[in-house]
């Protein structure tokens, strides 16, 4: 079984095949920079799958725009490390990023917990439901679908027709009245 020759370039020969948009401009710029460029993103990403994904967006938007590279103002290898860097610096301020985390870490500690536990979520049986029920009406329904049926803030205020700040204030009211129970 053969390796493939790994393809280095200097850095002139690799900005005029960049800038001719050379297909061995792409092979050399993986070869030669993915494991130091791996190596910026993984410090900010610490999810591999993220990270490796970062990796190629970050090698398509160099090839994207490369146009508006100039040696003048610094090297190559600089220009693509902040560009790496930004890539992953966005992703963590992404919203969909931390929900993904926040959710992920949840979801693996609830199936962590259930499988080590064989634990099944019953609000019947800890009294949730009675409990709630001694709600007032227009919190009562709040928790009912923001809890129980998977609402998010923004459905069950569609689907109650009323403000989203009105369904927050609500919500909060009813968790305080709740936990004067468990106290």
């Amino acid at each position: 079984m053969s390796k493939k020759r790994k393809i280095t370039l200097s850095e002139e020969e690799l900005v005029l095949a960049l800038r001719n948009r050379e297909k061995i401009a792409i092979e050399a710029l993986y070869d030669m920079y993915s494991s130091s460029l791996y190596g910026v993103i993984s410090r900010i990403i610490t999810e591999t799958a993220t990270a490796e994904d970062l990796l190629q967006e970050t090698f398509v938007k160099i090839w994207h725009s490369f146009s508006a590279y100039s040696a003048e103002k610094g090297r190559l290898f600089t220009w693509m490390v902040n560009i790496a860097r930004n890539l992953a610096i966005d992703k963590v301020r992404s919203k969909d990023f931390k929900n993904q985390n926040k959710n992920q870490d949840i979801e693996n500690n609830v199936t962590f917990v259930d499988e080590q536990k064989n634990t099944v979520y019953n609000p019947e049986l800890l009294g949730i439901k009675d409990l709630v029920g001694k709600l007032k009406p227009d919190q009562k329904a709040i928790v009912e679908l923001v809890y129980f049926k998977g609402y998010t803030h923004v459905e069950a205020a569609d689907e109650l027709g009323i403000p989203l700040g009105t369904i927050k204030t609500r919500l909060r009211m009813a968790i305080m009245q709740l936990r004067t129970h468990f106290n």
